[in-house]
This record gives C-alpha cells, structure tokens and sequence, in this order.
C-alpha cells in the first residue's frame, strides 16, 4: 500500500532528570493546601484563647508546677504512712508560712532599697549632666553650638505676627486623686490575694489526687495496650523532665544568691542579703531578671559611694555570676534534664512571654518540655518534637 502523504514525525520525548546530576535534582514534598490552612487558623485560635483566658490558664499551670515540685516529698510522707491529705496541708501551710516570715524580716531592708532608688537615679543623671556640661567635653561642645545656631536663626527670621481673635488654650492635668490611688492599689492587691489563694487550693487538691488524673488519662487515651503505653511513656517522661528541671533551677537560684549576697558584701554594698534573693528570686525569669538586678544594683551603689568606678564594679560583679550561671552552668545542667533545643527554648519563652508577660516566661520551658514529650510519641506531631529536641 503507497503512502500518501509525508509521515508525521515522532513526538519528543521529555528529557529525563539525570540523578547523577544534582542541577536537576528534585524535592517533592506533598502539601494539603487545605490542612495547611485548617493548621494556621487552630494555631491562631489557640493563641487568641490563651491570650483572652489568661487569668484562667496561668493559675491552673501554676498550680500543676507546684504540684510537681512537691509531689516528691508528699508521696515520701505517704510511703511513712503519714496521709496525703495532712502531709499536703503541712507542707503548704509551711510554705506560705516560711514565705510570710521572710518578707516581714526583711521588708524594712527592702523598703528601704527601694525608696533609695530614685535618688539613685536623680544623682546618676546630675553626674553624667556635669560630666556632659564640661568645656572640654565634645558633646557639650556640640550641645552649645546648637543652641547658638538655633539662638541665631531665631533672630534672623522674621517676626511671627501676632494671632488675632485666637483663643488660647490650657489643657491642666487632673490632681492626684488619694482615693481613685488607693482604690487602684486595692484592686491589685485583692487580685494577687485571690490567684495566691487559686493557686494554694489548686495545688492543694492536686496533692491530695495523687496519681488518679494519671490514671485516668492512661484509661481513656485508648482501647489497646500500646496505647496505654505509649500514654504510660509520655507521662513518666514529662514527670521526669518537669521535676529535674524544677530542681536545675532552685539550685541555679539558691547559687547565684548566695553568690551575689556574698559578692555584695565583699565589695561593701549595704542590704547585701536582700540582694541575694532579690537575685535567687528573679533568677527563675529567663534573660530579664539578671539585667533588672544589675541595673538596680549599679544605681543603688553608685547612690552609697557616689563613684561610678564602684557603681561599675557591682555591676560587673552581678554580671558575671549570672553569665558564668546563665551560659555555663544552667545550659549544661538543663540539657541533662530536659534534651531541648536552646534556640527552641530561646524563640519559645520569647512567644509565652508575649502571650502572658512575665508568668509566660516562668511557665514557657515547662509547657514546652509537655508539648515536646506529647510530639515524640504521635506519629503526625513528631517533626514539632524534633525541632524542640536537641
């Protein structure tokens, strides 16, 4: 049979990607675009919630620390027969007790540090105006210069005239008002009584349950023996992490206080004590209760001894007990206690300070050893424990 027409030529075939050659090399990462999107918007629930329900969440959690921290000591009293409900009240009790005593013996030292504050403050910038204001100093030199130009185009300039018909007004500010004062204050202390007393009761009861919520939880995660497992698993985990690193950083406070107080005193500080634990207390907020210290510690000395050398001094010495602390001791002990990502922990407690201020950034690393202990045993969740983990 002839042909009758020229033959078609063959389609091209696709070029094949060479895998020996890595210009060619592909990735495919299979994306739901509509999982994705249901993700984002439960996350940013998740945080609006936390944010508006703060009042409720931060109690609660809270609560579930003291409860691991003094679990330990009431199940020890409990192995000696001693009934959960009286060890847990006896310990409480004890505590608030030891806590009261301590702030009444030294609240005067401490009323009185405080009150020296601003004095320290006022003197510290009448000592950099003076050395600012000196003839042979370059940036009082630039400070009369200016005020010379700006003297001598004012003169030059023409005369501004005179608005007519313009009334002149004066906005007064309100006086201090003792009562609207004092009803504020009340306010406030009436709150910090009544979470003290959630708290109290929350981790009172939370004693006294024992390990029946674990129970629980353990009973309805699932119907199988490896789930109840891997429930088993996940909570003996967050047990461990939460309660090592609960005793990681009342010994990382108690050292840098007895530090600090020690340190103080050697260099002639008055209150050297109440800066101890001033300093062991705001040691357990991550990366701003150093500074706080340091700065306060500067402006008080430099108000005692009126030398900035020694005001540099104290500073100094604070600085480097909480970097030797900070960068040394603590990162090397938490990461036995608790395997996390420092930059985790770093972008973490910055979001859970965001979201609940300074009680965000006590309760961050705690919330997210329990979110990465939960991640590392769900299949689907275990990309977010690897990024938390080391």
């Amino acid at each position: 049979m002839e042909e009758t027409g020229d033959e078609a030529p063959p389609a091209a075939a696709p070029l094949a990607a060479d895998p020996q050659d890595p210009s060619h090399a592909l990735l495919h990462v299979p994306v739901n675009v509509r999982n994705m999107a249901l993700v984002l918007l439960a996350v940013l629930a998740s945080l609006a919630i936390l944010r508006w329900a703060a009042a409720f969440f931060i109690p609660v959690m809270v609560g579930f620390l003291f409860s691991y921290a003094l679990s330990p000591i009431v199940d020890a009293f409990q192995r000696w027969r001693v009934p959960r409900a009286i060890s847990a009240a006896v310990l409480i009790l004890a505590i608030l007790g030891g806590s009261g005593a301590a702030l009444y013996s030294f609240s005067d030292d401490a009323n009185q540090l405080v009150a020296s504050l601003p004095q320290a403050a006022g003197n510290l910038r009448d000592a950099l105006r003076r050395h600012n204001g000196r003839e042979d100093s370059t940036l009082g030199t630039v400070q009369k210069a200016a005020a010379q130009l700006e003297q001598a185009a004012k003169e030059a300039g023409p005369a501004a005239p005179a608005a007519r018909g313009v009334q002149r007004v004066v906005i007064e500010k309100p006086a201090f008002d003792l009562r609207e004062h004092l009803w504020t204050g009340t306010l406030g202390l009436a709150g910090l009584i009544g979470q003290v007393t959630v708290v109290t009761f929350l981790t009172y009861f939370l004693l006294l349950s024992g390990d029946t919520f674990r129970r629980k939880l353990v009973k309805i995660t699932g119907r199988t023996l490896s789930d109840k497992k891997i429930t088993v698993q996940a909570l003996d985990e967050i047990d461990g992490q939460i309660q090592r690193y609960l005793l990681v950083q009342l010994f990382a406070g108690v050292l840098v206080g007895v530090s600090t107080a020690l340190a103080f005193w050697a260099l002639g500080l008055k209150h050297a004590a109440v800066w101890g634990i001033a300093a062991a207390v705001l040691n357990l907020v991550p990366y701003i209760g150093s500074v706080m210290v340091t700065g306060a510690a500067a402006l008080v000395a430099f108000l005692q001894f009126g030398s900035i050398n020694m005001a540099l001094a104290v500073a100094g010495a604070s600085l480097l007990i909480n970097t030797i602390e900070g960068n040394l001791l603590v990162p090397w002990l938490t990461s036995r206690a608790g395997r996390m990502n420092p930059v985790a922990v770093f972008i973490g407690v910055l979001g859970w300070g965001w979201l609940w201020g300074v009680w965000g950034l006590l309760l961050g690393i705690p919330i997210m050893m329990i979110v990465k202990a939960v991640c590392d045993r769900v299949d689907h969740l275990k990309p977010i424990g690897e990024l938390l983990g080391t």
